[in-house]
């Protein structure tokens, strides 16, 4: 049977997800998000809908209502508010694929939520990024919903892994990775941007290479740093849920906030403007737009 996929939030996510999907022929796909709704988009959104061939819904409410599987993929400091808003049209026999990047109690906030509805909640872990994937990229997945999803998933051709029963443990594992993967992009955009003063980016890389022989410094250096640039506003609020977790369970959020910190400051840079807009893994390339947006800025 054909799935009936609705989509809460049509950013970078939502999009890349429904490629794929539509890709696969799985075409009976339809979404929201409150910028169908903002004159100042002007109708640009949703018409990045249709020319990927998802219809444009009119609120939450009729993006959710019929729908077999429901995708919320909103940014992560509006997960609670955009599930809140879907509630009236959700009911029993529903999944609700909870994909945003937040904490193990607000996927357990937002389940309690969606519970009296009667549709299933999936806290859904998303473990890489998926524009290289489109809707393959790896998913860990709990909650109620969670043994159901995965069979219907993998009809869909998604790649998932099934953790728990429970609703937090997949978020869980992603969130304290990402103090290691996010904290690493930090070290390396701070690192190579202050190695550039003094034009020594090469032989710290080549120190590094000594030390880790099996990683690829030179190309691994500006992959980081593009993420950053990219996407460095959600990941800085991602690591801010991070660091307000590890706070809950009494260990002071040192490596998260630092993370979160030098991920806003670089986002607030608005780097892209001087790439032209421009996406580049170039590590002398990005260095020195990074440069000219400092310069730019102390003026």
């Amino acid at each position: 049977m054909a799935e009936k996929i609705a989509f809460i939030g049509f950013g970078e996510a939502g999009q890349t997800i429904s490629k794929g999907l539509i890709g696969e022929g799985h075409k009976d796909i339809r979404a929201y998000d409150i910028l169908f709704d903002d004159p100042a988009n002007a109708g640009k959104l949703e018409a990045t809908a249709g020319a990927l061939g998802v219809a444009a819904a009119a609120s939450h409410v009729d993006a959710v209502r019929g729908a077999d599987l429901v995708f919320l993929a909103v940014t992560a400091s509006s997960s609670l508010d955009a599930a809140q808003s879907c509630l009236p049209g959700l009911s029993k026999g529903q999944l609700l694929l909870d994909i945003n990047s937040v904490s193990p109690q607000r996927k357990l906030d937002t389940a309690a939520r969606v519970a009296p509805t009667g549709a299933a909640y999936v806290d859904v872990a998303v473990m890489s990024p998926v524009a290289p994937y489109l809707h393959q990229a790896p998913l860990l997945v709990g909650g109620p919903g969670a043994g159901e999803f995965v069979p219907r998933a993998q009809a869909l051709g998604m790649k998932l892994e099934f953790v728990s029963g429970e609703v937090g443990q997949a978020s869980a594992i992603k969130m304290f990775r990402s103090i290691m993967i996010k904290g690493l992009e930090s070290l390396t955009l701070e690192c190579m941007l202050a190695a550039s003063e003094y034009q020594v980016e090469e032989l710290v890389l080549a120190s590094l290479k000594e030390t880790f022989p099996s990683l690829d410094w030179n190309r691994l250096s500006g992959y980081m740093i593009e993420r950053v640039v990219s996407h460095g506003r959600r990941r800085a609020s991602e690591m801010r849920e991070v660091a307000a977790t590890v706070r809950g369970i009494g260990i002071e959020p040192l490596m998260a906030e630092a993370t979160a910190a030098r991920q806003q400051w670089l986002a607030d840079l608005d780097v892209t403007r001087h790439l032209g807009g421009k996406k580049t893994e170039d590590r002398a390339e990005l260095i020195g737009a990074i440069r000219a947006a400092m310069k730019a800025g102390a003026r």
